[in-house]
């Protein structure tokens, strides 16, 4: 058995389409599936249910597929100690973030590279589910999500920052000149929000209902991105966490107002699976994640918001 027929299969069961899966392992499409067919007469049993398409896992392939995502991680973690003892730590650090914690990951991701100049970060942007599913099945190192999420287990956790809510309004708004507003004031403005789809929009309105109040946003957008691109101009305001203000800032024409009342945002944080093998890559991130202060920097620059103009753009 060799590991490049694991990877086949690995791969064939991530992309549930051989040309795909052939074109991700940049090969042919007869090439992997002669690899994958090879595996099963090693193994003395089907692998693969076979149609006139991709039919999915034979409940033996399921058992392999489980296999080879610790074989080939055993493989990994054997070249990350080896790359160690040859005088710095190499390989790629596989980093799934959820989307509303993507705009402060740079202050891992940058650290990290600076202590660890020849190793690599592939950085994707996930779901809690995907975060989930990848950690299980080995497929990412560690990942950047929210702690409370009930689908994580046997994982390690490191928190991070407390997600804080703050209203970005126009200046001449409503509460353009407010110190402080209310979660049920802000549900009254016309607002800008995420997709009810993400988890952190979920969030915020449960973060609306503890104050009795529930908002009905004209717009709704499945990135922190497309929000902000609605922002400037005036006429629209929106609730965000404090962390997008490290990447996106404070529009022109609007400022900062703190959001009062009965609910607390989440945490933030960066986990890693228990199972092993550990991954040398993730233990490398961990202790640079401890040192990097991300609460206290996301804490300073909302501090410099609030007690400055507030309409400077970040």
């Amino acid at each position: 058995m060799l590991l490049r027929q694991l990877e086949y299969l690995v791969a064939l069961a991530r992309e549930r389409h051989f040309a795909r899966a052939a074109a991700a392992c940049h090969v042919s499409q007869p090439s992997l599936s002669a690899a994958i067919r090879r595996l099963e007469h090693e193994l003395g049993v089907p692998v693969v249910r076979r149609g006139r398409r991709y039919e999915g896992l034979t409940p033996e392939g399921e058992l392999v597929l489980a296999w080879a995502h610790r074989i080939l991680a055993e493989r990994d973690a054997l070249h990350q100690e080896l790359s160690v003892l040859r005088g710095g730590l190499t390989g790629t650090l596989r980093l799934g973030v959820v989307p509303t914690a993507l705009p402060v990951a740079s202050l891992l991701t940058t650290p990290f590279c600076d202590r660890h100049p020849l190793a690599r970060v592939a950085l994707q942007s996930l779901s809690s589910a995907d975060i989930t599913h990848g950690l299980g099945e080995f497929e990412l190192d560690a990942a950047m999500t929210y702690l409370e999420d009930d689908t994580l287990r046997n994982v390690r956790r490191l928190p991070l920052y407390e997600e804080r809510y703050v209203l970005l309004t126009p200046v001449g708004g409503e509460l353009g000149e407010a110190r402080t507003a209310r979660w049920s004031q802000a549900a009254a403005l016309p607002l800008c929000l995420l997709d009810p789809r993400m988890r952190n929009r979920r969030i915020i309105d449960e973060c609306f209902a503890a104050d009795g109040a529930v908002a009905a946003p004209a717009i709704e957008s499945d990135s922190v991105a497309g929000l902000y691109a609605h922002l400037p101009g005036g006429r629209w305001s929106s609730v965000i966490s404090h962390a997008w203000l490290h990447m996106f800032g404070v529009p022109d024409g609007m400022r900062v107002v703190p959001l009062v009342g009965p609910a607390h945002g989440p945490r933030v944080g960066l986990v890693v699976a228990r199972s092993e093998p550990q991954s040398v890559l993730a233990d490398a991130l961990v202790a640079v994640a401890r040192g990097a202060g991300v609460r206290d920097a996301l804490d300073e620059l909302l501090h410099s918001y609030l007690g400055g103009s507030g309409g400077r753009s970040g």
